[in-house]
């Protein structure tokens, strides 16, 4: 698929021009970022993906205060509910912390993009966000809970952030989507320590679903003013060696 064909797909879904753009960039991205689960493969997903979209539907801020905002997706795409987010948070960063709960906030694409944003505009940012249930107990058994990712991002004064966005599973559901993977291979990472990610995974899942009104996948957001720069000097110890999130 070329860049254009992406802007195309999208116009032709329905989607405006500020959200074709919002779409295609964080696609683009994936893809340059060898994400291809996240890049093109979604927007042929997006295009056959059995629930109806609604083109038109704007996210909603239901709750806003100086620590706590709660956003319901009210029908948009994950991806632009976020969007809508992480633009708010940029536009009034928190004085210290703030706790961001998105409910109905599905599918929210590569969650290191979003944190990315944060840091570049000066904050610091954890995101997680929860699934349909595709993984299973280390030792067998049904679905349990989603692969649920977790993207921190540290800005720093001296260049480009630190992004460190991890899934819970061996390899990602969009992996499986654009042929990479099996679904077989939908497991917690880890091989004989798989529980450590399985902990985690249902951690993240709990969290998310505790703090979310709505039934319905949801996301979680943390972000907070730095006190401090360490990561220059965290560069400095690696002497080189590439850094979660480095191209």
């Amino acid at each position: 698929m070329r860049e254009e064909d992406v802007f195309e797909t999208l116009r032709g879904l329905g989607f405006d021009e500020s959200d074709t753009r919002t779409l295609a960039y964080h696609f683009l991205d994936a893809e340059q970022r060898g994400k291809t689960g996240h890049g093109f493969t979604r927007v042929e997903w997006l295009t056959t993906r059995p629930v109806d979209l609604d083109p038109g539907a704007r996210p909603l801020r239901l709750v806003q205060e100086p620590g706590y905002e709660r956003w319901d997706g009210n029908g948009a795409l994950g991806y632009l509910t976020l969007a809508a987010i992480v633009d708010a948070q940029l536009a009034d960063p928190p004085e210290h912390a703030r706790l961001v709960v998105a409910q109905r906030c599905f599918p929210t694409g590569m969650l290191g993009y979003w944190t990315r944003k944060l840091a570049e505009g000066g904050v610091v940012a954890a995101l997680t966000a929860t699934s349909p249930p595709r993984l299973g107990h280390p030792d067998g058994g049904s679905k349990l809970t989603g692969t649920n990712p977790l993207a921190i991002a540290i800005p720093s004064a001296a260049g480009e952030p630190l992004v460190s966005d991890v899934s819970m599973g061996r390899v990602t559901y969009g992996e499986v989507l654009a042929g990479g993977a099996s679904e077989d291979e939908l497991v917690p990472f880890g091989g004989e320590q798989a529980h450590k990610a399985f902990a985690l995974a249902v951690g993240l899942q709990l969290l998310v679903d505790s703090l979310v009104a709505e039934q319905g996948h949801g996301a979680v957001l943390l972000v907070a003013r730095p006190e401090a720069d360490p990561l220059p000097a965290l560069r400095a110890r690696a002497a080189g060696l590439r850094l979660p999130g480095d191209r």
